[in-house]
C-alpha cells in the first residue's frame, strides 16, 4: 500500500503493481540526469514540458528504485504500460506531483480559514 504523505505513487507495469517514490537518493540522480546544481532547477527542468524518452526513463528509474525496487535502466527500458506514450506520461506527471506537489496544493486550504 502506498503511503501519498511520502510521495509514493502506485502504477502498474508489464502486469505488476509497482511502488515509485523520488527519495532525496533519486532526486539527486536525477540532478546528475539534467546536469543540475540544485532541486529548483531540477524542478524548473521537470515543469519546462521539454522531456524527451529518455528523461521519461529515468525518472521511472529512479521513482522505481526510490520505491525500493532493485531494478536497473535496461529492465526499465523493456517495461510496459496501459496507453503505450501517454501512459508514460501520466506515470511521469503523477509521480512529479506526489513529489513536489502542484498549484492547488500550495493554495490554504478553505477548511482551515477562520471565520
Amino acid at each position: 500500500m502506498v503511503n501519498k504523505h511520502r510521495g509514493e505513487i502506485s502504477v502498474e507495469l508489464d502486469d505488476k503493481n509497482w511502488t515509485l517514490c523520488l527519495t532525496l537518493g533519486a532526486l539527486a540522480q536525477l540532478e546528475d540526469h539534467f546536469k543540475v546544481s540544485d532541486l529548483t532547477s531540477l524542478a524548473e527542468k521537470l515543469s519546462s514540458n521539454a522531456l524527451c524518452a529518455s528523461d521519461f526513463l529515468a525518472i521511472i528509474l529512479a521513482g522505481l528504485k526510490g520505491g525500493g525496487h532493485d531494478v536497473d535502466s535496461a529492465a526499465v527500458n523493456d517495461m510496459r504500460i496501459n496507453g503505450g506514450a501517454t501512459g508514460y506520461a501520466i506515470l511521469v506527471a503523477d509521480l512529479l506531483k506526489a513529489t513536489f506537489g502542484s498549484a492547488e496544493d500550495t493554495e490554504p486550504s478553505k477548511t482551515n480559514e477562520r471565520v
